[in-house]
């Protein structure tokens, strides 16, 4: 299959290698979750969309393929997300979302109409 000359979405270029790329962001998330409490529901979440969608893009060899199995637009908006998870997963081992809170919730903090 050719190349395509663009993805038609302003600012984001057609990335040449896609698949591998994919793959490599998805093995980076995993790594970076990995060092996140196990029993955080982001990680656990996270980890198991990355899983699911690093082995659609490990199975199909067809980019068409993948962008049709994992149903979340062209691969080059697909690798945006990836990447933009990878960067997420950083600031979460920053701000520990998972940790007690510092200090007491206000009345009806967590209630909702």
């Amino acid at each position: 299959m050719a190349l395509k000359k663009s993805t038609g979405i302003v600012g984001l270029a057609v990335v040449p290698n896609s698949r591998e790329l994919l793959i490599s962001v998805y093995q980076k998330t995993l790594k970076a979750l990995s060092q996140l409490p196990s029993k955080a529901a982001y990680r656990r979440h996270t980890e198991q969309t990355t899983k699911q969608r690093l082995e659609i893009a490990e199975q199909e060899q067809s980019v068409d393929k993948i962008e049709a199995r994992i149903k979340a637009g062209q691969m080059e908006e697909i690798i945006k997300q990836a990447e933009t998870e990878l960067s997420l997963v950083a600031k979460m081992k920053e701000w520990t979302p998972w940790e007690p809170l510092v200090g007491k919730a206000p009345p009806n903090q967590w209630e909702w109409p």
